[in-house]
């Protein structure tokens, strides 16, 4: 059953909140009005009274109504993300609180550069970055010198290239120093020991720079200053500062094999390259970590540096998650041996999930003690991965995933604030030099240290409200997520039966156990054997389970989406596995053949808070595999091509 507490946290498949939603933009609207007539009442209005009654005001209404009017029945073509038959893509209903704020603070235009620009929202940034470091298990008090930072950013693959720019920026600063020949102690030797410094030894190193800078005239200050910024990569550019220490090669980034695309781009646009990205075969859809152990024991032999580590905390197209604590210990090991590297959870996809694991007073909760509202979640591993995010460098979340939140809003998190200074950009007319200690006053001028050099504050005050409005718990925000588990455990269980009544006519198999609510659904007609002609049949499929934008929308009973499974992301041993499953054998799938390299199989995302209620009393679900039954009967049915 859905959980009946969740009932005033949305719009609703029916629009049921329309009056709660309707009064709260109503009346901020009207407050914005009050605001704008009360801050020079003096003033004579710039908008004569009678201008409404002006043919050209009257013209411009007219077309602007009609504009509207078009755009409003075209958007009824839209996808129904806020239907219970919608269980494709990573996004669902909107929680009325962002949704209410996000509205509310349009009018006023902020813009979350800098505090002259957004002195209200840029805070509310600031605090909802705290808010999420608090969920992953970061320090999060503004007092603690190693307190976390977060921003916000338009989604997850602005924050992993955040990720990339500030572990870059940290492990060339100690080479910087090096060649500057600043005079502290312990510096690294050679420029091998100090790009690959520890993370916390190289802010340790941060530190006594900034210390010693203090000690200084402002015209030593200054030279000094110069000095090193001539050294740094920033300064120099990849090529350059590479070319100038010959004894290291430019770094390598190793990221799972399920990893986003987003991946890609960023090392693309670091000025990296593709080919410094190594994706490390999967195993089970999950980063292989004793192949990521001998990729890196290979690049300690060779004396190869390495940028990051990567894990995935919930994949984008199974909702996998990577033993993060595992590739922590990895991290420590390597590190032993003389080989550092920054480790970065992206997880864009699964962070909120951590409020599941987060008493109201911060402390982590047992796994027993979550698994008691569940059947099977959460695994010993799935624990153990969001225990060890506390570990990672940085991680990426997406509020407007499993965060319930409007377009575009992710997040990028940092475990220490004062590695975030080396981003640090300067344009005197929008800046301001002062840093008072405070940590609002030091990162207020948000945009010296982001790669954007404009975003709305109005998504700011939407992440906000929703975290103060639901705390980032398991008694608050939790219980959403604790309804998508149920949701996925119901999902299995229809999906068990569902393969069992139909062996005559389909094979069909969840092809992996779900560490969170993703779930992928492969089936192959009896007696095929060619994994081709499954693609075709499955693509035809989900063409039945999409919004045709030329027909209307009402058409359509359900809507899904598709993703595909590869070798080198199952493994060996998974790939025989759900090949014969499926009826082929273990060779079936040809490397290099576009349609028959892969496996293309239904995903589903059970984030909707409201599946498990539908028309009658029945389940959304359980009408879902209703419907799959009848579109694969009429499909096999059809004379074949």
């Amino acid at each position: 059953m859905n959980d009946p507490t969740l009932y005033p946290y949305f719009l609703g498949p029916y629009a049921e909140n329309d009056d709660l939603l309707e009064s709260l933009v109503v009346g901020f609207l009207r407050d914005h009005v009050y605001w704008r007539r009360n801050l020079h009442p003096e003033d004579a209005p710039a908008i004569p009274t009678g201008a409404n009654r002006r043919p050209d005001y009257i013209a411009f209404e007219s077309r602007l109504r009609q504009e509207l009017h078009r755009l409003s029945a075209a958007l009824k073509r839209s996808v129904p993300f806020h239907s219970p038959r919608y269980i494709g893509h990573m996004v669902s209903d909107l929680l009325i609180p962002g949704l209410a704020a996000q509205i509310l603070a349009l009018p006023y235009n902020p813009n979350n550069v800098s505090a002259e620009a957004a002195p209200v929202t840029i805070d509310l940034e600031l605090k909802a970055g705290l808010q999420l470091a608090a969920m992953i298990g970061y320090p999060s008090d503004p007092m603690r010198a190693d307190c976390a930072f977060g921003h916000l950013t338009s989604g997850g693959t602005l924050a992993n290239v955040q990720g990339l720019r500030l572990a870059l920026a940290l492990k060339c600063f100690p080479v910087a120093l090096c060649v500057a020949k600043v005079p502290l102690d312990e510096l690294p030797g050679d420029d091998w020991n100090a790009f690959n410094l520890a993370h916390a030894d190289a802010i340790a190193l941060l530190d006594r720079w900034r210390e010693f800078l203090k000690t200084l005239s402002p015209h030593e200050r200054s030279r000094w200053r110069a000095q090193v910024e001539r050294a740094r990569v920033e300064s120099l550019g990849l090529h350059d500062f590479f070319e100038q220490h010959p004894a290291l090669a430019p770094p390598l980034v190793f990221a799972p094999a399920t990893a986003h695309y987003s991946w890609s781009k960023g090392a693309k646009m670091l000025g990296l390259g593709r080919d410094r990205l190594r994706l490390i075969p999967g195993r089970a859809m999950r980063l292989d970590i004793d192949a990521l152990a001998d990729a890196l024991d290979d690049c300690l032999r060779r004396r190869q540096p390495v940028l990051m580590a990567v894990g995935v905390l919930g994949s984008t197209e199974f909702g996998t998650i990577d033993p993060l604590h595992a590739l922590a210990d990895l991290r420590e090991r390597m590190q032993a041996q003389g080989l550092g590297f920054a480790l970065h959870a992206d997880a864009a996809w699964g962070g909120y999930l951590c409020t599941l694991f987060r008493k109201e007073d911060g402390r982590l909760r047992g796994a027993d003690e979550v698994g008691r509202e569940f059947a099977h979640f959460p695994s010993p591993s799935v624990h153990a991965a969001i225990a060890a995010l506390a570990r990672m460098d940085s991680v990426t979340i997406d509020p407007h995933k499993l965060g319930y939140l409007p377009y575009g809003s992710g997040a990028f998190v940092c475990r220490d604030q004062r590695a975030i200074g080396l981003l640090a950009e300067s344009a005197d007319y929008v800046f301001s030099e002062r840093d008072d200690g405070d940590f609002f006053a030091r990162h207020r001028q948000l945009g010296r240290y982001i790669p954007e050099g404009s975003k709305p504050g109005a998504n700011a005050a939407a992440v906000y409200v929703v975290h103060r409005t639901l705390p980032l718990d398991h008694a608050n925000f939790g219980r959403l997520q604790a309804q998508s588990i149920r949701s996925t455990e119901a999902f299995l269980a229809e999906a068990q039966a569902f393969v069992e009544r139909n062996r005559r006519q389909f094979l069909a198999l969840v092809p992996f156990a779900p560490d969170s609510n993703l779930v992928c659904l492969a089936i192959n007609p009896c007696g095929n054997t060619d994994p081709r002609v499954m693609n075709r049949f499955m693509r035809r499929l989900h063409g039945r389970l999409s919004a045709d934008p030329d027909k209307p929308l009402q058409l359509g009973e359900y809507f899904g989406s598709i993703t595909t499974l590869k070798p080198d992301a199952m493994g060996a041993d998974d790939s025989g596995r759900i090949l014969g499953a499926l009826g082929f054998a273990g060779d079936a799938l040809i490397e290099g053949d576009e349609e028959g390299d892969r496996l293309v199989v239904l995903r589903h995302t059970l984030m909707h808070p409201f599946l498990l209620d539908g028309s009658q009393g029945d389940s959304y679900l359980a009408g879902y595999f209703a419907f799959l039954e009848r579109q694969i009967a009429e499909l096999l049915a059809e004379p074949a091509n």
